[in-house]
């Protein structure tokens, strides 16, 4: 089918890629240079181009675009730098509509580029110097501070004042009386860091073993480092002791704590007249301060306008010669030469694009493609929406699936919430899940627009994952008949108590009827409530893996089907599928047919299943407690059938592998795509580029010993994850369990304390206790348990459920393409 574009040209529907990969095709571009910088900005634009590397082999310094790449890094480094200034002083770094992600970007001329980097440059240089300026006078400005405190607190904290009442003044030094007369005390004045002064005193005590005096005056406002360039708490300290040898001493150990000395006059009137110096000074430092921090500023909010414009613009600038250093160039006829896997139905799209592309730039050369013809495995590629997205993300975290296989993604939109459900079956929670999951759903707009963290984003990018889980919980906690641990009657009990009883008499409940729908709402408490819950959940456990592993175990039929793999059909999914259906199948039967049959009726005791399956395998043709007519013989017989099918996987395959060797004397894989196999003439590229592409996909060579070997492995791996899968599906039950148990103790430890409280006191109680129940159920039974279970549903499709179909060895689909790329902060340096 074609659709119709509005220029009247028909263009082919893209296939949905759902299901299987998309087809791709190995495309070959010869693009002439004068066009190629416009012609690769088209095909960014367009995102669905991955470029081979056709020079692999050549030293990165050696490729054409080296230089431009370069200066690009460096114009990348430079902005890194604004916006660390932007940040530094406080400027916000808007958001340039022409920059927001998903919008088209037209290409700059070479020109606008040029100017960015001359732009840059000078910038640069602008900046650098208004900040080595600032810096300065803020040192300065620091240091005068420092100064003007230390003669401050010269004059009020370290020297005695006459007047003052001996009561109420501080137990000071008198400075003038200490450094004068017979034994003058020598003394040194400075500033350090408050977290150092401690330090200080402690060693000068100990170095000096007492022989001093000490003391200290906090400075209120925080006082510039020149080292850390940061605000720091400082202290002002004075130390008195005797002779210059010990005076070079203190001075030693207080510069190797970063303090800072000052030199302090011992007249008064001297240490008034620097103070008023340096208050004039610093008068006159605030004001050219003030001044250069405007200006700055002035210009950082120039820049915040168009540096997100400018970075992003650079950006893609880079990723273009980075694309284009992939290319091959052809110096007779100035042509670039480059090779890309591309969708088969987006090829006519492509070269649309690129003939628009030209027309507009008025140049007659176009740019040719053509379809090359290639043994090389192509890249796996699976459309995918806001919807499914999510789901094909947790598949693509364990492997990306093999060109063209099922697409195990698909499946998962459904069975990975259900499995959820199954352990988190609650109507209540379920709910609360979903109302969540709604609001991120509802606004994926404006959320997607905000800057989100890691764990935030998580929740958002798997919204419609919560969203579904909430969903499919609300009815299975419907079957389960269970809200909040409590029961709904919302249809008639097909169990009725009997009207009278006598006190301490054991009674039971006569079955009047069958219940519509879900679990009974009269075996909420009963005494055997979870003696039949556990045997319920636990048999439907088995049952939801039997079926699980079944349907995705056919998968691989398909996908064997599709290519033409005759062999792996009769070599390992027909005795594969007789196995696990012979004994696993077989129990499963069995759990639905025990429960069709009304024991009490037939007056017999009900068979136990467990004895059973033991027992078909160690006493084959003994039955204890018959389930059905002839069953020794049909067990007997299915037996028989898992025993053949052990021989039958372990040699069918490589005996074929060794005649079909022997009959063609080549060696070929039966597992390949014959689309695959058609070989034809390969490009220089390909026949340079180095095999690990093509590793694992058939282009190796083994001998018979290695397909022996990985089909032992492969019998032996089948025949236990029969058993140790089915097994371990029993985490739906324990888990369902779990959820239950613990929502129900919460109810029991919380709100149900207040109900028979009366009075104000209990309506206090009530709401403080749901408030509590309210909070926990939402933390730990929602999030918590939550959390496990879908872990748990995880291990469930990545282990028992996939390794029944899913190969796992494609290569990821990674196109060409713009993409939003944040302004990360670094040095400049």
């Amino acid at each position: 089918m074609n659709i119709a574009t509005r220029d009247g040209r028909e263009t082919p529907a893209k296939d949905e890629a759902i299901f299987r990969s998309a087809e791709m095709s190995l495309l070959q571009f010869y693009i002439p240079q004068e066009i190629a910088r416009d012609a690769v900005y088209t095909l960014g634009n367009l995102g669905c181009v991955q470029f081979r590397d056709l020079n692999a082999k050549t030293n990165a310094f050696q490729r054409l675009y080296v230089n431009e790449i370069r200066k690009l890094d460096n114009l990348q480094r430079q902005y890194r730098y604004f916006s660390t200034l932007l940040q530094k002083h406080g400027v916000q770094l808007l958001e340039s509509e022409d920059s927001a992600e998903g919008s088209r970007f037209e290409p700059p001329n070479s020109t606008k580029i040029d100017d960015y980097m001359t732009d840059g440059n000078i910038l640069e240089s602008r900046l650098v110097k208004m900040e080595d300026a600032l810096d300065l006078i803020q040192r300065q400005k620091a240091d005068l501070e420092m100064y003007r405190y230390v003669l401050q607190s010269g004059d009020q904290s370290f020297l005695r004042d006459s007047n003052d009442n001996p009561s109420q003044r501080r137990d000071s030094i008198d400075f003038e009386a200490a450094t004068s007369g017979q034994h003058p005390v020598s003394y040194v004045t400075g500033v350090i860091s408050r977290e150092k002064i401690g330090t200080l005193e402690q060693i000068l005590w100990r170095v000096l073993r007492g022989n001093l005096l000490f003391d200290h005056v906090e400075i209120e406002p925080l006082i510039y480092d020149t080292k850390t360039k940061e605000f720091e708490a400082k202290n002002v300290f004075i130390v008195f002791s005797h002779g210059d040898l010990i005076l070079n001493r203190i001075q030693k150990i207080a510069e190797s704590l970063d303090a800072k000395l000052y030199d302090v006059d011992k007249s008064g009137v001297v240490r008034s007249e620097k103070l008023n110096t340096v208050n004039s000074n610093l008068q006159d430092l605030y004001q050219v301060l003030n001044t250069t921090t405007t200006t700055l500023e002035s210009e950082l909010y120039a820049i915040s306008r168009e540096l997100n414009l400018w970075f992003q613009t650079v950006c893609k600038e880079k990723a273009i010669f980075e694309s284009l250093n992939m290319f091959n160039f052809d110096v007779n006829r100035k042509t670039l030469i480059a090779e890309g896997w591309v969708p088969q139905d987006e090829i006519i799209s492509l070269q649309n694009s690129l003939n628009e592309m030209t027309t507009l730039l008025g140049i007659d050369v176009p740019s040719i493609i053509q379809v090359l013809e290639t043994n090389k495995t192509p890249p796996t590629y699976h459309r995918t929406n806001k919807f499914t997205e999510g789901f094909q993300n947790i598949v693509d975290c364990y492997g990306i699936a093999q060109y063209r296989e099922i697409n195990a993604g698909l499946p998962t939109i459904v069975t990975f919430p259900f499995m959820f459900a199954i352990m988190f079956g609650d109507l209540g929670h379920g709910c609360l899940m979903a109302l969540a999951a709604l609001v991120l759903v509802l606004n994926e707009k404006k959320i997607g627009k905000m800057k989100r963290g890691e764990i935030f984003d998580m929740a958002y990018s798997g919204r419609y994952i919560v969203l579904l889980m909430g969903v499919f919980s609300m009815y299975t906690g419907f079957l389960y008949n269970d809200i909040f641990s409590k029961t709904m009657t919302l249809m008639p009990s097909g169990w009725k108590w009997p009207d009278r009883w006598e006190v301490g008499q054991q009674i039971e409940a006569k079955q009047v009827g069958v219940y519509p729908i879900g679990l009974d709402s009269g075996w909420h408490g009963a005494e055997n409530a979870l003696l039949f819950s556990n045997s319920y959940k636990m048999k439907l456990s088995i049952l939801m893996g039997f079926i699980h592993m079944t349907y995705s175990y056919f998968f691989s039929l398909v996908n064997h089907l599709y290519f033409h793999s005759m062999i792996d059909i009769i070599g390992n999914f027909i005795p594969g599928l007789i196995f696990m259906q012979g004994i696993f199948g077989y129990l499963s039967v069995c759990i639905v047919y025990k429960w069709s049959v009304d024991w009490i009726k037939d007056e017999r005791p009900a068979p136990a299943l467990l004895n059973m399956l033991i027992n078909m395998f160690l006493s084959p043709g003994n039955i204890d407690a018959e389930l059905y007519p002839h069953q020794a013989k049909v067990q007997v017989i299915l037996l028989v059938l898992a025993l053949i099918c052990v021989p039958w996987l372990l040699l069918v395959k490589p005996l074929h592998f060794k005649m079909t060797q022997n009959r063609k004397g080549q060696i070929q894989l039966p597992t390949e795509d014959p689309e695959q196999q058609q070989l034809a003439p390969l490009s220089d590229a390909e026949n340079e580029d180095d095999e690990a592409e093509g590793a694992g996909h058939g282009h190796g060579s083994p001998d018979f010993g290695d397909v022996m070997i990985h089909q032992v492995i492969h019998t032996i791996e089948f025949c236990l994850n029969c058993v140790s899968h089915t097994a371990s599906y029993l985490r739906l039950w324990a888990l369902s369990l779990a959820h239950n148990q613990l929502s129900s103790v919460l109810w029991t430890m919380t709100i149900q304390i207040s109900f028979g409280v009366p009075g104000l006191l209990g309506v206090c109680m009530t709401v403080g206790l749901f408030a509590m129940w309210f909070v926990l159920t939402c933390c730990i039974l929602v999030v918590m348990e939550g959390t496990s279970a879908m872990l748990h549903s995880l291990r469930l499709h990545w282990v028992e459920s996939m390794s029944k179909f899913f190969v796992g060895e494609g290569i990821e689909y990674l196109p060409f393409k713009f993409q939003y790329e944040e302004l990360a902060v670094a040095s400049s340096t």
